[in-house]
């Protein structure tokens, strides 16, 4: 029986810029429940080079958790897996562009992961910590969203595509 797919849920943002830390929330959240051994978490707030330099590892599946400013209601949550574009390159060490990132860890050798980004329509991303009322009522259903993902994820990887 094959090992399950090793899976990276990464939280971005920044916690001085009020719902902007949305993903750092909800990957706070989702690490202080129980998690399957193949699942690891991190918080890696406005830290892209430290993201990229994990995603060289080797990680076989990415959720990514972020604000989303896309013009919605505050507090909806969205689940893409964004089309990537391999002639991408860009190093950034101080930004936290989840497209420059994975370019980022391709540039460094990696090869970025089938990627999928949760992510949470801001209210307010003013200076000042806490996030709103809307987007703090979405975190429990963000972490709702991760688990399914990620089992989704799971068998998706683990289940040889049939041909």
């Amino acid at each position: 029986m094959n090992a399950p797919p090793r899976v990276l849920v990464a939280g971005i943002g920044n916690v001085f810029l009020g719902d902007d830390a949305f993903g750092s929330e909800a990957a706070r959240r989702l690490a202080a429940g129980p998690l399957p051994a193949h699942v690891t978490v991190v918080d890696y707030g406005i830290r892209g080079m430290h993201l990229a330099f994990d995603l060289v590892d080797g990680y076989d599946a990415l959720v990514l958790l972020d604000a989303m400013p896309r013009g919605g209601a505050p507090g909806t949550l969205y689940v893409i897996e964004p089309e990537l574009d391999p002639g991408v390159v860009a190093l950034d060490t101080h930004g936290m562009d989840p497209v420059k990132v994975l370019a980022t860890a391709r540039a460094l050798g990696g090869t970025p992961p089938p990627t999928i980004v949760i992510g949470c329509e801001v209210e307010n991303v003013d200076e000042g910590m806490g996030l709103s009322e809307p987007v703090a009522a979405a975190v429990p259903l963000a972490v709702a969203a991760i688990e399914n993902v990620v089992a989704d994820l799971a068998g998706a990887i683990s289940t040889p595509s049939e041909g």
